[in-house]
C-alpha cells in the first residue's frame, strides 16, 4: 500500500478525560512560546518575549533576498513590489497588542489538543509598515470585490491538507482605517526578527494572530469569499465537528495579572508577605475600546474597580491597571477581568467550544501570604 499526505497528518480531536499533556503538544509547546507573565510590565514587548506560534516551519530568508510582494486578482492594476520600494510608500507606526485565537485552549475542559495555551499567548508591539489601503488604491480595486487573501512563505500539511499558510479579510477591512491594516516591515523600531514574518508581514490592529499572515509574499483580490483552509476549517467556532460554526475575528476582552511576590520554581505558585502590595497588570479588548478592569482577591466573590492608565490614544494596544491589596497571612486566590466600552466582559465559566478558541475566562492566580516573620 502506498504512503499518503494523510498519514503524516492527525485530525483534529479531544483529549479523553484525565488525559495529560501528550508528546506532540509538548514539542508544539517547545517550539513555540507565551509571554513570560511578568514581562506585562514592559509596555512595548521585546521581540524575544513576545508570544509566537508558527504554524509550519520558519522559512530562511538571509539578507537581501529579493521578496517581491505580488498584489494582483480582481485589480485594474497588478502590482509586483521590493521591500525597498514599499518603504518609499508613507508609513505608519501602531502599537498593536497580538493574542493567538487559542490562548486559554488548555484551561478547557474536555481538552482541543493542539498548542496547550494557558493564557500567556499575547505581546504587543510596536509595528511600521505600510497602510494596506493604500496598496490597493494603487492597484485599484474592482467593484466586485469581496475578500482580500494574504499568503505567505510557509508551507505545511494539516489535518491531511498541504497548503501554503493563507488567510483573507473582507475587502471593507482591508480597505479601511478603522482599523488601519499594515503591511509591516519593522518591529519596535528595527527590521522584523524572522520568527515574527521577516521580511514582511501583515497586521490587522484588533483581530486574532491568525490574521497577522508572516512572511507575506502573495495579496490576491477575489470575487467570492474565500474559502481556504485556515478561513473555513481551522479558526472555526465549533460545538460539534460536523457544524460550519462561525469565523473567529475579533480579539474578547482580558485582564491578566502581572504574578506578585515570588514564584516558586516547579509549579509557579507565588508567595507575598503580609502588608500592602500593588497589584497591577494589563487589560485589551479588539471588539471596542477598553471601559474597566476589575480585580478579585477571594476567588471571584467579590470586585473592586483598578485604576486604569489612559491609553494617549493608543486604541489597539493594552492597557496597565494597578489595584491597591493589603494581604493576610493565608492562601488567596487573584482574579482580574476587562470589560469593554460595548459591554463584552470575561466569563467565570468557560465558553467551550471545540478548537479552543476565545476562551477569554478569568485567569486565577493562586497565592501564599507568609506569616509574619517567616524566616526569608
Amino acid at each position: 500500500m502506498g504512503h499518503r499526505l494523510a498519514d503524516a497528518s492527525t485530525p483534529a480531536r479531544l483529549a479523553a478525560p484525565d488525559e495529560g499533556i501528550g508528546r506532540d503538544e509538548l514539542a508544539l509547546a517547545t517550539r513555540n512560546h507565551g509571554l513570560p507573565l511578568e514581562a506585562l510590565r514592559y509596555d512595548v514587548t521585546p521581540p524575544g518575549l513576545h508570544y509566537l506560534l508558527t504554524h509550519y516551519d520558519i522559512p530562511y530568508v538571509p539578507e537581501n533576498t529579493p521578496w517581491p510582494l505580488t498584489v494582483g486578482g480582481r485589480v485594474r492594476r497588478p502590482l509586483q513590489l521590493e521591500v525597498a520600494e514599499l518603504r518609499a510608500y508613507p508609513q505608519v507606526t501602531t502599537r498593536v497588542t497580538l493574542e493567538c485565537a487559542g490562548n486559554g485552549r488548555a484551561l478547557l475542559t474536555p481538552r482541543p489538543v493542539s498548542q496547550p495555551w494557558l493564557v500567556e499567548a499575547v505581546g504587543t508591539a510596536e509595528w511600521t509598515g505600510v497602510p494596506l489601503r493604500l496598496l490597493l488604491a494603487e492597484a485599484g480595486v474592482e467593484s466586485d470585490a469581496v475578500d482580500v487573501v494574504f499568503t505567505g512563505a510557509d508551507h505545511g500539511v494539516e489535518r491531511g491538507v498541504e497548503q501554503d499558510y493563507r488567510r483573507s479579510l473582507p475587502v471593507d477591512v482591508a480597505t479601511g482605517t478603522e482599523p488601519e491594516v499594515l503591511v509591516a516591515y519593522a518591529m519596535n523600531g528595527a527590521p522584523l526578527p524572522p520568527q515574527h514574518g521577516r521580511p514582511l508581514r501583515l497586521v490587522v490592529p484588533g483581530w486574532y494572530g491568525m490574521a497577522h499572515v508572516k512572511w507575506l509574499r502573495d495579496i490576491t483580490v477575489v470575487d467570492a469569499p474565500f474559502t481556504g483552509f485556515q478561513q473555513s476549517v481551522a479558526y472555526r467556532l465549533r460545538q460539534d465537528s460536523a457544524d460550519e460554526g462561525e469565523p473567529v475575528t475579533r480579539i474578547e476582552p482580558r485582564a491578566l495579572l502581572i504574578p506578585p511576590g515570588f514564584p516558586d520554581f516547579m509549579s509557579r505558585s507565588r508567595v507575598v508577605r503580609p502588608g500592602p502590595v500593588t497589584l497591577e497588570g494589563r487589560a485589551w479588548s479588539g471588539r471596542a475600546p477598553l471601559a474597566r478592569a476589575e480585580v478579585s482577591t477571594d476567588a471571584g466573590r467579590t470586585w473592586h474597580q483598578a485604576r486604569l492608565d489612559p491609553d494617549d490614544g493608543r486604541r489597539w494596544a493594552w492597557r496597565r491597571w494597578h489595584f491597591d491589596w493589603t494581604a493576610t497571612p493565608g492562601e488567596h486566590v487573584l482574579s482580574a477581568r476587562a470589560t469593554d466600552a460595548e459591554g463584552h466582559t470575561q466569563p467565570l465559566d468557560q465558553h467551550w467550544n471545540r478548537g479552543g478558541f476565545t476562551n477569554n475566562l478569568v485567569q486565577r492566580v493562586p497565592v501564599l501570604c507568609l506569616e509574619p516573620g517567616d524566616a526569608d
